[in-house]
């Protein structure tokens, strides 16, 4: 059975978010830490982008501004994302590229499972739809990203708690005319979230996510390193916090 550290839920900014991958997974690669997965939010609200996106393509970069919205791009690929801070639960899980299948359809499918369960657990006949995304029935509820880098797995994802389908335009670049009652209307045909099919609290949502994740797993409870920690404080500041990296593209 594999062994995993499990960190429970923390809110941080964007920039750090993505540091904090980084700097967990060099620790990882180097024997320094357990293979760890770890549950957190983001404040305040932020964008991601994927790796090979454009920001100016993507976001509307005065809206995001004026909404104190951060905006960073992922090491992972996939679109844009809008993380509400109060809207969503975001996992990490960073280990060796050998603890699943080398088939990368195969393994969301197997770590997505775990967030199935959970989803399960609070009354929701959740399923995995390929590539990387739950739905509970035709409707979205988690979307999900992977790499992999110098032997070690990185999947982190989202899974939905609330919905502002509004602010998520006005933050994406998507023009005026496209933001109508009909697009709007669309949107959340597709897209559903956890407050809206139960009563369960975030918290509810985090503990499930936690029992869902350590099924068929050795866990160790615990805590980011002071190493990581200020790795990841250097990381933030010198990488995902810059023009340099957010605006390669």
């Amino acid at each position: 059975m594999q062994t995993f550290r499990m960190i429970p839920f923390r809110y941080f900014d964007a920039f750090t978010n993505m540091a904090l991958d980084e700097a967990i997974m060099e620790a990882v690669r180097c024997g320094e830490s357990l293979p760890t997965i770890r549950f957190y939010g983001w404040q305040p609200s932020a964008v991601s982008i994927g790796i090979f996106q454009g920001i100016r393509n993507e976001v509307n970069l005065a809206a995001a501004s004026e909404a104190g919205v951060d905006v960073v791009r992922r090491q992972t690929g996939g679109g844009a994302v809008y993380h509400d801070s109060e809207g969503e639960v975001t996992y990490s899980l960073i280990c060796p590229i050998e603890f699943f299948p080398r088939n990368v359809l195969k393994s969301y499918e197997v770590i997505c499972d775990d967030i199935v369960s959970a989803l399960g657990s609070l009354g929701l006949d959740a399923h995995f739809v390929p590539i990387n995304d739950i739905q509970v029935g035709e409707q979205k509820i988690s979307g999900n990203a992977q790499t992999r880098r110098n032997s070690i797995l990185l999947q982190h994802g989202t899974i939905l708690y609330s919905v502002d389908v509004e602010k998520m335009f006005k933050l994406l670049s998507v023009s005026e005319e496209k933001i109508s009652d009909k697009l709007v209307k669309s949107v959340r045909k597709r897209v559903t979230c956890v407050s809206s099919l139960t009563t369960a609290s975030i918290e509810n949502l985090t503990d499930a996510l936690e029992l869902g994740f350590s099924r068929d797993r050795n866990i160790v409870k615990g805590d980011y390193t002071l190493w990581e920690l200020e790795r990841a404080r250097v990381l933030a500041k010198e990488k995902y916090s810059t023009e340099a990296w957010n605006f390669k593209l």
